[in-house]
Formats: C-alpha cells, structure tokens, sequence
C-alpha cells in the first residue's frame, strides 16, 4: 500500500487490474486504492510478472502493507540504475537503455536532460518525424454529485487537519510576500490567445505555475524533500496544484517537469487535473511526486494567500487576486494590475534571503513571458 501523503495511515483496495501471470511494466496501472481523498490509480514501479495478489479487494490495510508479489524477468540491470521516473519515462518512450548512460544528477542519479543527451545522436541521423497532434483538450467536467464517487468529505478534512497540524509542529516555517505587476504578462497573454485556436488558448493560472516552475529550477533550496534530517533537492520540478472540492477539502496532484513544459501542455494537464480530481480518480505518481505545491486563491477573491507546508515538502507559493493598484514605473505613476506572490518556506532548507532570490526572479520571470 503506498503513502499517497503524509496524512494517510491507510487505505482500501477497491480493485485488481492484473491477475497472476501478467506481464507488468514500470508505470502499468494495477490496481485502484480508496483513501479519504478520493480514488488512486497505483501505479507499479518496476516491471516483472505479477507471482500473486495477497490483499482482497474490500480489504482496509496499513500504509506499507504488501499488495502483491512479482518476479522481475528482464533488464535486472536497469532496475538498479539510479534514475528519476520522469527520466525513465523518456527513455521507454525513445527506447533507450539506461544502463549506458552516465548520470549526471544527485548521486549519480540520471536525469531527463542526460536522457535526452543520449537521444539528440541518433536523433540527429534519424529521418524526422511526423508533426505531433496538436494538444486535445479534455471534456470539461459535468458538476459533481453532493460528493464526489469514493471521496469521504469529512474523513478528508480530518486528514488535511492531521496533516497541516504536524506541518505545523515540525516545520520551522518562514513567509514572505512580494506585490508584482501583471501587466506585461496579461497584456502579452491576451494578444497571444487571440493567435491561437480555441483549443490552444491558455488561461493566466498556467503562466503563474511556469513562472514559478522556472524559478524553482533557479534556486534549488525551494523544490525539494526535508526526509531522515536533511533536505534533498530535486531534479525535476513536479508542481503541486492545490485543487478545492465543491464539497469541502482539496487535493494537490503533481504536473511533472512543469519547467519543461509549454503553456499549452500545462494548460491541457490542469484542465485534466481538475477533471479527474473531482471525479475522484487520481494516479498514485500524481499524489506522491510533487516537489513544490502551488496555491491559488485569486478566483475566490483572496488578496494574498499564506500557506501551510505540506511535508515532506519544503515550501509552498500562493498567489492572490489582481488587483489594480497605484504603481511607479521609471518616475512615473499609474494603475497597474498586481499580483501579491507569498512564499511559506521551510527555514531548515533554506532562509529569508534565498526566498527573497526565489520571489524576485519569479517576478522576472512574469515580465519576461514571452521567454515561458
């Protein structure tokens, strides 16, 4: 049973989607967990053949607990390469062997950008491909029943308490805040979305989540873990989205490599988030790997927004409602529209003037957004 969070102890297998004997791969869906946030696709980390299914379906059992036993069959090598999933992800997807790639990350690890180091070679002298789809929108979801299928309203509030209650406790929080003028990045937003196909058009939630991504990639201290004692950077930016339910509670699943994605890809990947999250069906990868959490309060009408950490993460930005306020600008004084930015940070990875950095080129990177 995996821990899809620092507030879950435990959940329910609701169903198995392999029986023994099935050939299985990293990232294969097997079976669907019940928590208090909904149902969790889990996803299977390394491949094999599944041998047997030890818990029932309709069984409660701890965090931790054996589901399943495989047999690993083939590249045992591969298994013990140190490598990020989203590294692994890309080399399936080319068809790349990790064992013959030299890491470059943390430990030794390999990373996307050594994968894709690996692939430019024999892209190079490869014939070009055909031109992707151009990005399908997901249906926009219908409105939810009272409570979303599988999700228990009041069992979620009792965990985010527990949660936020023992962030609370262990972390030595610091907040700052920083007002930034939106105005470049709306005005060139609204000219950019007049060019592009209705399916293609962006909303300005996606340009706060790549700024901010960019930034985290920037200054390292604040997109991490703080586990056994010490902070672990790390070398993806998965961005955590905090998305409400409408019957209370809310959720933060991941948008991996966020920095590396363009605005319409993480465009296309919120408006599935937010579909799939209020369905109540989430994938285990999308609960556990956020590396940064983003909340935004601006739609409910929230000036600025100070968040609590979500362990084992390390800090959490917030963005508030723009709001057009008095601003100078090169001696001169007019009405711009500004956003308050709010950084919760965790004082044992990092300190006031490294935030200070991580806020200040976030707000260079909103008057730059033609570079997002």
């Amino acid at each position: 049973m995996p821990s899809l969070g620092a507030d879950m102890d435990a959940g329910t297998l609701v169903e198995w989607h392999v029986k023994p004997g099935d050939v299985v791969k990293r990232g294969d869906v097997v079976a669907v967990v019940e928590t208090d946030k909904g149902l969790v696709e889990v996803e299977i980390w390394e491949g094999g053949v599944v041998e047997a299914l030890v818990v029932k379906p309709g069984t409660k059992v701890p965090v931790g607990t054996v589901l399943a036993t495989t047999r690993t069959t083939e590249a045992p090598s591969e298994a013990r390469v140190q490598a990020s999933p989203a590294a692994r992800q890309l080399a399936r997807e080319r068809g790349v062997d990790l064992a013959g790639i030299r890491g470059t990350g943390p430990h030794g690890a390999i990373t996307r950008d050594d994968v894709e180091k690996a692939v430019r070679p024999a892209a190079a002298a490869a014939p070009a491909p055909a031109p992707a789809p151009a990005p399908r929108p997901p249906p926009a979801p219908a409105p939810p029943p009272a409570a979303a299928p599988g999700i228990d309203a009041a069992g979620m509030r009792r965990a985010i308490a527990a949660a936020m209650a023992r962030s609370k406790r262990e972390i030595p929080h610091y907040y700052l805040s920083l007002d930034v003028d939106v105005g470049p990045a709306s005005t060139w937003l609204e000219t950019e979305n007049a060019r592009r196909p209705v399916t293609e058009r962006v909303l300005f939630a996606a340009v706060l989540l790549k700024a901010t991504a960019l930034a985290a990639r920037e200054v390292p201290e604040m997109n991490g873990f703080f586990v056994e004692g010490a902070f672990r950077p790390a070398a993806e930016v998965h961005l955590g989205v905090a998305i409400s339910l409408r019957q209370g509670g809310l959720v933060a699943p991941a948008i991996h490599d966020s920095d590396r994605k363009s605005l319409v890809e993480i465009q296309a990947e919120l408006k599935d988030l937010v579909a799939r999250v209020r369905a109540g069906r989430l994938r285990s990868s999308e609960m556990t790997d956020p590396t940064l959490t983003v909340t935004n309060l601006g739609d409910q009408g929230a000036a600025s927004v100070f968040g609590v950490i979500y362990p084992p993460q390390v800090a959490l930005v917030g963005f508030g409602r723009a709001l057009e306020r008095p601003w100078a600008s090169g001696g001169m004084l007019g009405v711009r529209p500004v956003i308050t930015a709010t950084l919760s940070a965790d004082h044992r990875a990092s300190d006031g003037h490294r935030g200070g950095i991580f806020l200040a080129t976030l707000a260079r990177r909103l008057q730059k957004p033609e570079e997002l």
